[in-house]
């Protein structure tokens, strides 16, 4: 990950209120940092870069980034609720940042969610423990289009490209 380069593709307006996100949870930047590397050095070891298409495997890496962001900032707050705000909070605002198609976003979301609902119901297992668990969801993860309900598919990981 380049920061340069990422900060580069940003536009003002989304720095700022990460700048407004940052302060206000200072201490979740390095966990959160942390998280995100893990999430795509385990993203690449199963599923190599098939998780950067809009896939299975992306369904896969955008759940484990929310329970990585949670599971790591929960080591600095100890406080679930918070820590799940805060993730929800930058993941949002990433998706918000970088993307624009309704379709790959609404999948983002939800799997984001389905992460973060995962954390929140086990908020004690180890990374092993929701890489297993993710690794079956994703196995039988739900194809969607634009006319689908993701309500339909609450606490499921959904994927729009069918060859990735």
């Amino acid at each position: 990950m380049n920061p340069i380069k990422i900060i580069k593709r940003v536009q003002w307006r989304h720095l700022w209120s990460l700048l407004g996100l940052s302060i206000r949870h200072v201490f979740f930047l390095w966990p959160t940092y942390r998280a995100t590397q893990k999430c795509m050095e385990l993203s690449t070891e199963h599923f190599g870069n098939k998780h950067y298409q809009n896939g299975p495997a992306n369904a896969f890496r955008h759940a484990l980034w929310n329970v990585l962001i949670a599971h790591y900032c929960l080591k600095v707050a100890r406080n679930l609720e918070k820590v799940l705000t805060w993730t929800k909070a930058i993941t949002d605002w990433h998706e918000q940042a970088f993307f624009g198609k309704e379709l790959p976003m609404q999948m983002d979301y939800h799997n984001n969610e389905v992460g973060r609902y995962l954390l929140e119901q086990h908020p004690r297992k180890t990374v092993a423990y929701f890489v297993t668990i993710l690794l079956q969801m994703t196995e039988s993860a739900h194809y969607i289009n634009k006319e689908s309900s993701l309500e339909s598919f609450k606490n499921q990981l959904v994927y729009i490209t069918k060859d990735a």
